[in-house]
């Protein structure tokens, strides 16, 4: 009998504004990677991604497993640029399928941040709801009741490198800003564990690195500004864009999207996507 493990991996959305680096969600938009022993190596997905060893699922897998005789069956909800931790989720399902088959017994969290480089995104996919990564360790917090999502993707556009993201932010800050910023967070983790949106809304301010990022997407700088006034509890900058995460309350989200649509310009896409309490999943 072949061997077969499918996994299912959870978009993310990190930093949630002040928690840069720090915090980060768990999103209900999925990836599924069906890898099965075939005696043959392939990959066959619709998406716009290598179909050769190249591909980031398979390049995770191998770092545990020659990927020489499976082939890989890959769907997903999670767009392949824009913010929402679709690398994260690739490296996760590379790793989890590779350590399942093999009933290796590897730490994930610890092995996919050697290959992602940063644990946000990771811990976020993994473990689901939110967390708050810091110091080496990840503690997960429970998705509030009443908190939703709406994703907000800009007109296409060639895509915001993380690299000329991380170039826009100054090696120090005024301390007055990282004062806020540690506010701001502090407040944004309150909220969630509480269950308190309107100590989350006060939270939901970044005056650390979406300001001086805000060149890089200005449609989306100016769409997290006018958030609060469209009736959503916030907005922020996913990941390193230029996607927007708008933060609302479930019976408000209807009026939201409408609002914003209104506002938006041509070609912007909104999708209601709550926040994940499910992290990555193997089925055998």
């Amino acid at each position: 009998m072949n061997r077969r493990r499918i996994v299912k991996v959870p978009a993310s959305s990190a930093n949630l504004g002040p928690g840069f680096d720090v915090l980060a969600g768990a999103l209900s938009l999925t990836l599924t990677v069906d890898v099965e022993e075939t005696g043959s190596f392939a990959v066959e997905t619709d998406l716009d991604v290598p179909k050769d060893k190249d591909n980031l699922i398979v390049k995770a897998f191998e770092t545990l497993y020659s990927a020489d005789d499976f082939t890989f069956r890959v769907t997903s909800d999670i767009p392949l640029t824009g913010g929402l931790g679709s690398s994260a989720s690739a490296i996760l399902a590379g790793l989890a399928a590779a350590d399942h088959i093999f009933e290796m017994g590897i730490d994930l969290f610890h092995q996919a941040t050697l290959i992602e480089g940063h644990p946000d995104n990771i811990a976020a996919s993994l473990y689901g709801g939110f967390v708050v990564c810091a110091g080496g360790t990840v503690t997960r917090i429970e998705p509030p009741a009443g908190l939703e999502a709406i994703v907000a993707y800009p007109p296409p556009g060639p895509p915001v490198p993380t690299s000329a993201a991380r170039e826009a932010l100054p090696s120090e800050v005024p301390m007055a800003d990282a004062v806020a910023s540690i506010g701001n967070a502090s407040n944004v983790v309150l909220g969630l564990e509480r269950g308190d949106l309107e100590l989350l809304s006060r939270g939901l301010v970044d005056v650390l690195h979406q300001p001086r990022r805000a060149h890089l997407y200005p449609e989306s700088a100016a769409l997290v500004e006018s958030a609060r006034g469209l009736g959503a509890i916030g907005a922020t900058i996913s990941g390193a864009g230029p996607t927007v995460l708008i933060w609302t309350a479930w019976d408000d989200t209807g009026n939201v999207m409408d609002a914003a649509g209104q506002h938006l310009g041509e070609g912007w896409v909104l999708e209601r996507v709550p926040f994940s309490p499910y992290g990555l999943d193997v089925e055998v």
